[in-house]
C-alpha cells in the first residue's frame, strides 16, 4: 500500500538495539515505498559552564564538530552495509527523547522505529526513558523494536481491543498495514479478572467486523479478520501471553490512559512494549 509511510525517522545512538531497529524501518520503508531519515543525538555540552575560559570553549567546540563528523560518516557507512540510501542524514546535539520529536514534526514523518531500551540496569529492566519519552510525546506513530531471532515479516498482525470509541484509529492503522503486508488482522479482548460480561463481547465484535467488511468492498481489498477472547488478570499480560503463544508478527496498540494514570502505572501498551519480545505499533496519546 504504497503512499501509507512516506518518510520514516530512525533514531539512532549507534547501539546494537538501535542497529536491529534500523533493519525493522527498512522492511517498512520497502513494504510502503517510504525514505528513511537517519537522526543521531549527541549531549549537549553546554559552553555557558565555561564563559569565562575561552581556551577551554575552543576545545569543546572542537570536539563538537570532530563527534558530529565522526557521527556522520559512521551513518554514512551504516547505510551502505546495510543497502540503505537514507533520506537524509542528520547529527545534532541535545535532549535526545526532545530532539527526536522535534525533527519528526520538522521532517513530516509518518512513523518513528527506534529499539525499546536504553543501556543504564534500571533501563534495561523498563522501557528506556528516551523511548518512554517519546513514545509519550510523538506526533507520529512509533514502531517499538526488540532484537530480532529471525528474519522480520508481517503474517499475522493483533490488535487488542476492549470496545472504546478512540480504537477507531487502531483499526485504521492497523488495517493500512494489514493491507501492505497482506497480513492477517486478530481482534483480541482480554477478559480480565473483574472485565466485562462475556455477553457484552459477543455483542461489540460483530459491530466491529461489519465495519471491516463494508471497508473491504468499498476499498476491494479484502484482509481476513478475526476475533478472539482471552482470560488473564491483566489485560497487559493477557496480549503478551497471547500474542506470544499464537506466533504474532506484530502488536497495534494506541497509548491511551490519563495523564495520571500514565505518570503512576503506564498505560497498558508501555506494560506490553516492555514485557513483549515483539515489535510494537505504538499510537501516541494525541491520537486518542
Amino acid at each position: 500500500m504504497k503512499g501509507f509511510l512516506k518518510n520514516i525517522l530512525w533514531p539512532t545512538d549507534f547501539s546494537r538495539e538501535a542497529q536491529e531497529a534500523l533493519l525493522y524501518a527498512d522492511v517498512f520503508a520497502k513494504t510502503f515505498g517510504a525514505r528513511i531519515t537517519a537522526l543521531h543525538v549527541s549531549p549537549d555540552l553546554s559552553l555557558a559552564l565555561y564563559e569565562d575560559s575561552p581556551v577551554i570553549q575552543q576545545e569543546i567546540i572542537r570536539q563538537r564538530e570532530a563527534s558530529k563528523k565522526s557521527a556522520k560518516t559512521k551513518l554514512q557507512s551504516i547505510g551502505q552495509k546495510r543497502g540503505i540510501s537514507f533520506q537524509k542524514i542528520v547529527v545534532t546535539e541535545g535532549s535526545a527523547a526532545k530532539k527526536i520529536i522535534e525533527m519528526a514534526e520538522k521532517e513530516r514523518a509518518d512513523l518513528i522505529v527506534m529499539g525499546k531500551r536504553g543501556q543504564s540496569l534500571l533501563e534495561k529492566i523498563l522501557i528506556g526513558s528516551v523511548a518512554n519519552h517519546v513514545l509519550r510525546h510523538a506526533p507520529v506513530p512509533v514502531l517499538m523494536t526488540k532484537k530480532r531471532r529471525q528474519k522480520f515479516e508481517v503474517k499475522k498482525i493483533l490488535v487488542p481491543t476492549d470496545f472504546v470509541k478512540n480504537e477507531d484509529v487502531e483499526r485504521d492503522y492497523a488495517w493500512k498495514l494489514a493491507k501492505g503486508f497482506n497480513a492477517s488482522l486478530t481482534l483480541l479482548y482480554v477478559l480480565e479478572l473483574y472485565g466485562h460480561d462475556v455477553r457484552m463481547v459477543d455483542k461489540m465484535f460483530p459491530v466491529v467486523l461489519e465495519k471491516f467488511k463494508k471497508r473491504a468492498k468499498k476499498e476491494r481489498k479484502d484482509v481476513a479478520v478475526s476475533e478472539e477472547m482471552t482470560r488473564a488478570i491483566n489485560a497487559a499480560i493477557g496480549i503478551e501471553d497471547y500474542a506470544r503463544t499464537h506466533h504474532y508478527d506484530l502488536i497495534v496498540m494506541a497509548t491511551c490512559a490519563s495523564p495520571l494514570g500514565r505518570f503512576f502505572l503506564g498505560s497498558t501498551t508501555e506494560k506490553v512494549i516492555t514485557s513483549t519480545d515483539l515489535p510494537v505499533f505504538a499510537i501516541p496519546p494525541k491520537f486518542c
